[in-house]
């Protein structure tokens, strides 16, 4: 029998991702659905006036109603209108009147217990360790305050260096299948990866070298190894990676919630599973993350000058020991568009727009590359899978909002046809099994002097630009976007007093 190999030598296209969509309602006038309910109920209330008062008193009401739909309707180019923008201004006056923007911890702190608590969002969350069924301890992160289990992934991801393009396309693949099967696994509300890169400190070369040195070495081999020791830390930089799932505390709408010790027997038995399918997506080794590494990642990240103390620790074979107490900053205080703690400055970006049109996949490559003028970054995906059952109806009803917004005129602008055939290509793919995903974006950048602010802004907006994302600065919630960053589980829509929801129909 004659065996043919058959060998497929056809060029094949660069392969690009996109159709990314925002959630949109139905409306008039460029409304969502809530909005034109309240613009057709305030024209009623005109009629009436007229008919009941008098034409004065309804041409007041119709100029009231005017300026309310054009505070509504009057946006800037990352889509926030002139009614966001106020509220937001005024939350922050208020807050800063009554001090809530400063924070002090510590024996001569506010805080109680006198212990350095975390601040803002962060500060009702309480930390506890198991150990899953490989024999990993890994950290249990409680947010009583939202009723959810977090638990983070450590990583170290391949890098696309040196690596042919169909690999890199079976590892986006994969990432996108495991986004995909979040929406399958009970109790899962959200996940989110984050991207640190910080400058070396030389430890671990320096204990690497020490450790391999032969006493007996050349003198020539032995001072050449010292004086890279002493200069490559310089302008070297280290890039860890981190995967936070976050599950709710209870098992359907109005149950009971589980305590730490329910949900960790549960996720100790699920931990191996979401580990080893995340090796898949180009993560490397995964492990899940001790309560003891998770401290030291939150106390460097509020306090950078303490790294070199807790990786010298480490190089002389010491543990230092932390409680989830002792991670928080011994003082903060957070401006309109920055947030100093400790020893460093810091400025957090959030996505307004993805990338417009099809990318590739690198197209994040130099946003996550360390850059000179930012000590630390640190980029976080934020994801909320959506439940199969909802998927369905979000994308027929977003397909009809577009439908409807290129049916209201006689002439429908290029922008609305798109958006149809996107709407249908979006509900085409949904229905043949693929998951819907909400995802956000949030950076941070970090410098070491608050001078250096505006140079890491600068660069901030020269990577975006080059990534084609639309970036603004979270201006008055610096310091909770700060902690949202932090790969610890929390769910910014649970702690916004207007539900995300409302705001889109608005």
């Amino acid at each position: 029998m004659v065996q043919v190999a058959v060998v497929d030598t056809a060029p094949r296209g660069v392969r690009t991702y996109g159709n990314w969509r925002r959630p949109t309602s139905a409306g008039l006038l460029g409304l969502g659905s809530m909005g034109t309910n309240m613009l057709l109920v305030g024209l009623v209330l005109v009629v009436l006036v007229v008919m009941t008062a008098g034409l004065k008193e309804a041409l007041i009401l119709a100029g009231l109603l005017l300026l309310a739909v054009a505070v509504v309707l009057t946006k800037d180019r990352h889509g926030k209108s002139v009614l966001t923008r106020s509220a937001a201004r005024v939350a922050w006056w208020r807050a800063r009147a009554k001090g809530e923007n400063l924070y002090r911890s510590g024996p001569l702190g506010h805080a109680r217990w006198g212990t350095f608590q975390l601040p803002g969002i962060a500060a009702p969350t309480r930390l506890s360790e198991y150990t899953d069924s490989y024999g990993r301890p890994f950290a249990l992160l409680q947010t009583p305050a939202t009723g959810s289990y977090t638990v983070v992934i450590g990583t170290d991801p391949d890098g696309a260096s040196l690596v042919d393009q169909d690999q890199v396309d079976a590892w986006v693949a994969d990432w996108g299948h495991w986004l995909a099967n979040l929406a399958d696994e009970p109790g899962i509300e959200a996940a989110a990866v984050t991207i640190e890169t910080a400058p070396d400190t030389g430890t671990r070369l320096r204990r690497e070298v020490a450790a391999n040195l032969d006493p007996h070495a050349p003198a020539f081999a032995a001072a050449m190894l010292r004086e890279v020791v002493d200069r490559y830390p310089a302008g070297s930089s280290t890039v860890k990676a981190y995967v936070a799932v976050t599950f709710s505390a209870t098992t359907r709408s109005g149950g009971r919630r589980r305590s730490p010790e329910e949900m960790g027997r549960e996720l100790a038995a699920r931990l191996p599973g979401l580990t080893h399918a995340l090796q898949a997506t180009g993560a490397g080794a995964t492990h899940p993350l001790t309560a003891q590494e998770l401290c030291e990642m939150v106390r460097i990240a509020y306090d950078p000058a303490a790294a070199t103390l807790i990786e010298d620790a480490h190089a002389e074979g010491e543990v230092p020991e932390l409680s989830w107490a002792e991670v928080g900053p011994t003082a903060a205080e957070a401006t309109w568009e920055g947030y100093r703690h400790d020893s460093a400055y810091s400025m957090t970006w959030a996505m307004t727009s993805a990338p417009r049109g099809n990318v590739q996949s690198g197209v994040l490559a130099r946003l996550l590359m360390p850059h000179r003028d930012i000590a630390r970054k640190r980029v976080t995906l934020l994801y909320r899978p959506i439940d199969p059952a909802r998927a369905a109806a979000l994308v027929e009803a977003d397909l009809r909002a577009a439908e409807f917004r290129q049916t209201a005129t006689s002439k429908p602008a290029a922008r609305d046809m798109l958006a149809v055939r996107a709407a249908a290509a979006t509900a085409s793919e949904e229905a043949s099994g693929a998951g819907l995903v909400n995802f956000g974006m949030l950076v941070t950048a970090t410098v070491l002097d608050g001078q250096d602010g505006a140079d890491a802004r600068a660069a901030i907006d020269n990577l975006a630009s080059g990534a084609r994302l639309r970036l603004r600065p979270v201006y008055g919630s610096q310091d909770s976007a700060f902690a949202a960053a932090l790969p610890l589980g929390l769910v910014l829509t649970k702690h916004v007093k207007i539900p995300a929801e409302w705001r889109e129909k608005l």
